[in-house]
């Protein structure tokens, strides 16, 4: 048996509301054999499907927090066929710090999978949500936001592989269940092995994510799309013995790729966006303007869109640096005719 370094009391196996803490161990100067409580909850009502639902993943982001807290507080479980494991602060230091990184180890947890059970603690619990948390589920959901340094259009995501395949369709309906106004999704690669969908394909387990507002605050309309799309996700999924209303309309499905795909800055600087989220955009247009803060009459740095596409997201803080993302954008996306 594969050894842990992280243990729980919750008894994945019972049925009923479970809550709960994971135990990381975390050995320090005032608490020689301490260790990190992490909330953790099980929903369950018989046999069915086995839903992970994480937030979290980053600590500057909030939508997913709430709406994961909520639906273990108030599900009823007599609607509920199946299992929901739910962690809603993943990287707990993390998310009590209020950064995106944990101020443990700066450790970023979605760029830790696989994890080590002997490495640091964001990837000690990187390692317990890929070869514990995931082998017991059926799907996952991971609810992210842009954090403090961006803000999107609230959008549904996912990852997927070459070819028209079974797993990509299955993705694809989730999304539609799931009911943002936008969708988007990129490909999984051997060069992004560190993330949560990336770990979720490596065990076989069917995943999206979300993209719910950002710019460091809590936004009341992308909370509300969350909840509210977590509740059709477990519909679509056989999970629930009543339907929730569906979302108001079908998700715009998008794609993005490459690095043309995205605004870089070129200059450290003061960032002026010339264009918001949900603007449609061509090649060459500008984009922002950075101002250098040590002169009063040098032209500023104008950064331009490579492509045409839809803008998911921009750059949330006022200050720039060379290499800070400041925009990234969206392409349709053709939709596979037969996708559940």
């Amino acid at each position: 048996m594969r050894r842990m370094a992280i243990s729980t009391s919750v008894d994945f196996q019972q049925d009923g509301r479970q809550t709960g803490h994971l135990r990381l161990p975390h050995s320090t100067h005032r608490s020689a054999y301490g260790h990190i409580r992490i909330p953790i909850a099980c929903l369950r009502n018989g046999d069915g499907p086995s839903l992970l639902v994480v937030a979290g993943n980053h600590g500057d982001e909030y939508e997913g927090h709430i709406a994961a807290r909520r639906l273990v507080q108030s599900l009823d479980l007599g609607r509920l066929r199946g299992r929901i494991i739910v962690l809603p602060s993943a990287n707990h230091p993390a998310l009590m710090a209020g950064q995106r990184t944990s101020p443990l180890d700066d450790g970023n947890l979605n760029r830790c999978f696989p994890g080590d059970p002997d490495g640091t603690p964001t990837r000690q619990i990187a390692d317990y949500i890929e070869n514990e948390l995931m082998p017991q589920s059926t799907h996952a959901i991971d609810l992210h936001s842009g954090g403090s340094s961006l803000d999107y259009v609230p959008s549904g995501v996912g990852n997927m592989q070459p070819g028209d395949t079974p797993r990509n369709r299955a993705v694809i309906g989730m999304l539609d269940a799931f009911g943002a106004p936008t969708s988007f999704v990129s490909a999984t690669t051997s060069g992004a092995p560190q993330s949560f969908a990336s770990a979720a394909i490596r065990q076989g387990v069917t995943a999206i994510g979300t993209e719910a507002g950002g710019a460091g605050r809590t936004s009341r309309a992308a909370l509300d799309l969350v909840e509210a799309g977590l509740m059709r996700l477990l519909a679509h999924l056989g999970m629930l013995r009543d339907t929730p209303a569906p979302a108001d309309s079908a998700t715009r499905l998008m794609q993005v790729g490459g690095a043309d795909y995205f605004v870089f800055a070129g200059t450290r600087g003061i960032f002026e966006p010339l264009v918001e989220p949900g603007a449609t955009v061509t090649a060459g247009q500008p984009a922002a303007r950075i101002h250098d803060p040590l002169t009063g009459w040098t032209e500023p740095e104008t950064v331009c869109f490579e492509r045409d596409g839809f803008v998911l997201c921009r750059r949330s803080l006022g200050h720039a640096e060379p290499g800070d993302c400041l925009y990234h954008l969206g392409t349709e996306l053709a939709r596979p005719s037969d996708a559940p």
